[in-house]
């Protein structure tokens, strides 16, 4: 599912909302987890999951076409740990 296709999703069970503030919803929503997480802070969705930012080291990594020796850089990734109940309808409990 994309932006688009939730957004659609949820204006129709809700039609009492115009589309376009269903728009600002979920777009206020997905900034607002996106600006948590530039800070370095722990996003919590009950039920569904936390998103947080994890810290990869500098290394020595491999070009995997000539083999070479290549120095990556530290960085900070999105990481994402799913709930007990999303990984419990996952598996059909």
């Amino acid at each position: 599912m994309i932006r688009s296709e939730l957004i659609q999703k949820i204006a129709e069970e809700n039609p009492h909302l115009f589309q376009r503030d269903v728009e600002r919803i979920v777009n206020t929503i997905f900034e607002e987890i996106i600006s948590a997480m530039s800070k370095g802070d722990r996003v919590e969705l009950r039920g569904f999951g936390a998103f947080s930012v994890k810290k990869r080291d500098a290394r020595v990594g491999r070009n995997p076409r000539t083999g070479d020796s290549v120095s990556v850089d530290e960085k900070y990734v999105p990481f994402f740990k799913t709930g007990k109940l999303l990984r419990d309808r996952l598996n059909g409990k």
